[in-house]
């Protein structure tokens, strides 16, 4: 005996069976739709792409933009201490400019002590720095340098009254003082009527305006003069001598008088004595140039 099911079932059945279709109709429309595997490894490997430029473009961002790291160090500079902040991969001759910012001390006359020199290729970090660390300055302003060559009130007037009276130089009292005491020991051999070059050896032998010894050194390689006493070395950039003043001596023409203008007025010469006058004109032209000559 069969069963024979209701028209509205079978109608169903139909309707099921149609549904059913389009589903799958659907579901292949939409995977016809979906990208190829490679199409996917290419999608994937542009995004991580994308990853990496980003990433590596904010590594380059805080190289350039984050702060340096800094730290705190003291200076020792005439028995006072300064805190200075630095940056850890600041080079010295850099620290030493900064140093010449706060204290007056020309980068060029300065002497940096950390467990021994600083040398100028080394950075702070390479130095073995770090927060805390006391650093010793050895050097001196140029009001320093000015100070030794200083003259009394007394002597300018003696300067001014000799210049209206154009009294030669080694005539002045101010120099008599030394001059009276006669040609040094120890000083090189002087010669009259001759130029030469600067010799190989710093010239020696020749005294300031108190009586010490001074000797000069060239190091035109940095641009500077090294004036040295018995105390203390300076070493002056060839740019901070303003001007060069010389006569020779009467009676011993075969040496100078010389004066080194370390400040803006004629007061603040640098005077010394018994200079060999074969070496006068190349002592000017080394800190002023030939063209100061014309």
């Amino acid at each position: 005996m069969e069963c024979i099911g209701s028209e509205s079932d079978n109608v169903e059945n139909v309707e099921t069976k149609g549904s059913e279709t389009c589903t799958k109709e659907v579901k292949s429309d939409i995977e016809s739709d979906k990208p190829t595997d490679n199409s996917l490894g290419d999608t994937s490997q542009s995004t991580a792409c994308k990853i990496s430029e980003s990433a590596e473009e904010a590594s380059v961002g805080q190289a350039n933009g984050a702060p340096q790291e800094t730290l705190e160090v003291k200076v020792i500079y005439n028995k006072k201490k300064y805190d200075v902040n630095v940056s850890t991969d600041l080079a010295i001759p850099e620290f030493k400019k900064q140093l010449q910012g706060l204290l007056g001390v020309p980068a060029s006359m300065q002497k940096l002590m950390y467990k021994g020199l600083l040398q100028d290729n080394q950075t702070i970090s390479s130095s073995g720095i770090t927060k805390g660390s006391k650093i010793m300055l050895v050097g001196s302003t140029l009001n320093d340098v000015l100070a030794v060559s200083s003259v009394s009130k007394q002597d300018v007037a003696e300067m001014e009254k000799a210049a209206t009276a154009k009294e030669p130089l080694c005539k002045q009292k101010i120099h008599r003082k030394v001059l009276d005491k006669g040609i040094p020991e120890d000083a090189m051999p002087g010669i009259k009527n001759l130029k030469e070059g600067l010799p190989p050896v710093p010239l020696s032998g020749m005294l300031n305006k108190h009586g010490g010894k001074v000797r000069l050194t060239f190091k035109l390689e940095n641009d500077q003069l090294w004036l040295s006493t018995k105390e203390r070395t300076e070493k002056l950039p060839m740019g901070s001598i303003k001007g060069v003043v010389s006569e020779p001596i009467e009676g011993h023409e075969e040496y100078h008088l010389m004066g080194l203008q370390l400040g803006p007025t004629e007061a603040s010469r640098y005077w010394i004595y018994w200079v060999p006058a074969q070496y006068v004109e190349a002592v000017k032209d080394a800190i002023l140039g030939k063209w100061q000559f014309f």
